[in-house]
């Protein structure tokens, strides 16, 4: 039997280890789990009817930023350095900081409680630590959080804000990243983005090739 990290045992017998990241609150503020999906994402050929290349790319784009937009991935994307929590997206709690590169401050780096996995709370009912093996977030100039969709699609096509990547790279980290994959699978009493990772690999692939244009708002 697999022996629990200490951090996760002092959060479940104290309530909350100084710097570690809490899990959201119970579960009156998250969907049930069950409906998550909300249905999953269109697939790419609904599209084909939009004649119009640039609005067909709007379009696409607009699907898929039911999954960039969520706050289950806005949430790692804050310009102030602190990490939010929940689909209400509150500050941090106990507040924390992301550092200088994302993975926390000297001494209270972000593996000290997010794990290489998910990790339930001792003795909590539908509650977890969230974990991933690159958990960390994202640089501030990839600054999400209080931004319209159409400014984030206009961030990810600049090399200047997305971290020197193609958009050939840019589709690369949505579809085969195992971080964004984690917003698929965020552990128990959260509610996972819509879809699937590969059928949100597709809409990004669609909406470059059709021009990567982006809504206006």
């Amino acid at each position: 039997m697999r022996r629990l990290p200490i951090a996760v045992l002092m959060l479940s017998a104290a309530g909350a280890l100084a710097g570690c990241k809490s899990p959201a609150r119970p579960a009156a503020a998250e969907a049930p789990v069950a409906d998550a999906s909300r249905g999953g994402l269109r697939p790419v050929s609904s599209f084909a009817s939009i004649e119009d290349p640039a609005a067909r790319s709007v379009a696409l784009f607009v699907e898929a930023g039911r999954v960039i937009a969520h706050p289950r991935c806005v949430n790692c994307h804050p310009a102030d350095g602190v990490p939010r929590q929940g689909m209400e997206q509150r500050l941090h709690e106990p507040k924390v900081s992301g550092g200088a590169d994302g993975h926390g401050a000297a001494g209270l780096h972000c593996e000290a409680c997010h794990q290489q996995t998910n990790t339930p709370l001792v003795g909590a009912t539908l509650r977890s630590i969230p974990g991933n093996p690159k958990w960390a977030l994202a640089p501030k100039e990839m600054a999400w959080v209080g931004k319209s969709l159409g400014e984030i699609c206009e961030q990810l096509k600049d090399p200047k804000r997305n971290g020197g990547k193609s958009l050939e790279a840019i589709h690369h980290h949505m579809a085969e990243d195992v971080l964004v994959g984690w917003g698929w699978n965020p552990g128990p009493g959260l509610e996972p983005v819509p879809g699937t990772q590969a059928a949100f690999g597709a809409l990004i692939q669609a909406w470059i090739a059709n021009g990567a244009a982006c809504p206006k708002s």
